[in-house]
């Protein structure tokens, strides 16, 4: 049995094992840091967001160019952004992925501008999407 609770965007999460209970602490990305980071963005067209577990994930034209973790701006690092912020940091932006680099400019909009659209080329491309329909008889699965 699992439980987590949410206080002040921090993630405290209960889990009952076998050796007895396990306590995990994650933070969340706050609104307010992801509200600023989209207005520092906005000179940009098409720009969007998606929450996932906590955090968000930024896409530039449909692309995926990077995310808001923990509070912290983190891009792929395609070689584009690794010329234009060559002393970057690079960092997990959670346990068991690739490192990104950790944008730190992030008040200077003119730079964020051209970050991305320096970036956009080299990003891959969305993931076309495999649909699964089930047909009246579950063993039938029909892919798209």
């Amino acid at each position: 049995m699992e439980s987590t609770i949410n206080i002040n965007d921090i993630n405290i999460s209960i889990k009952q094992t076998g050796t007895g209970p396990e306590i995990g602490v994650s933070m969340v990305s706050s609104k307010k840091y992801r509200q600023y980071i989209l207005e520092q963005l906005s000179d940009l067209d098409e720009i969007s967001y998606r929450a996932m577990m906590g955090e968000y994930i930024i896409y530039y034209r449909s692309k995926i160019a990077g995310g808001i973790y923990d509070d912290r701006f983190l891009v792929k690092p395609v070689k584009a952004a690794m010329s234009m912020m060559p002393d970057a940091k690079m960092e997990l932006p959670y346990e068991g992925v690739k490192e990104m680099i950790l944008v730190e400019n992030i008040e200077n909009r003119k730079f964020l501008k051209e970050l991305f659209e320096a970036m956009y080329d080299e990003l891959p491309s969305p993931r076309k999407r495999k649909w699964i329909m089930w047909v009246n008889n579950p063993n039938l699965l029909f892919k798209f």
